[in-house]
């Protein structure tokens, strides 16, 4: 799927204000707009979080991987708020991860249209994600179940959840 998302109570992709959900495949990403992701990646995971791992990971460019942005303002925009990418895993379920906001954009309520806009592309299949273990209530509530024992990831505690 590539463009907007179709949002309750708003236009065709299009979330109050000037806000904008778009899911796109690597191939749709601009070098701008793929430079912005990493670099939020970046900011959020490996230094805010102090998370020293390799988030370019191969994966971004798969051919199922959709990346998930949220955006102030019209596509190609520069500022970007929030993130998420979906993978299929060899069993071919889904897994949602790397969902994040940038930090002025937390507390806002806008995470809730990232994972909307995801759990569209998802569909029916089953999905999956590791949770931050004090958003596993956020992640209960798009149908997510706890599926095994907390565990330390790059020293922040996570749980395994799952979607059928």
């Amino acid at each position: 799927m590539s463009g907007g998302t179709d949002l309750p109570g708003g236009l065709p992709g299009r979330l109050p204000g000037r806000l904008r959900v778009d899911v796109l495949a690597f191939t749709d990403l601009d070098a701008a707009t793929a430079y912005a992701v990493w670099r939020l990646r970046q900011d959020v995971f490996v230094v805010e979080q102090e998370c020293a791992y390799a988030d370019l990971d191969g994966r971004d460019d798969e051919p199922g991987t959709r990346h998930v942005l949220l955006r102030d303002g019209e596509p190609g925009a520069d500022d970007l708020l929030g993130y998420l990418r979906i993978l299929v895993e060899p069993d071919g379920a889904l897994r949602i991860g790397r969902v994040l906001l940038r930090r002025d954009a937390r507390g806002r309520g806008l995470a809730g249209p990232l994972m909307t806009a995801a759990l569209d592309e998802v569909g029916d299949r089953p999905s999956r994600l590791d949770a931050q273990a004090p958003l596993a209530r956020f992640y209960a509530g798009y149908g997510y179940d706890v599926t095994g024992p907390e565990f330390v990831e790059d020293g922040i505690p996570h749980v395994p959840m799952s979607r059928p």
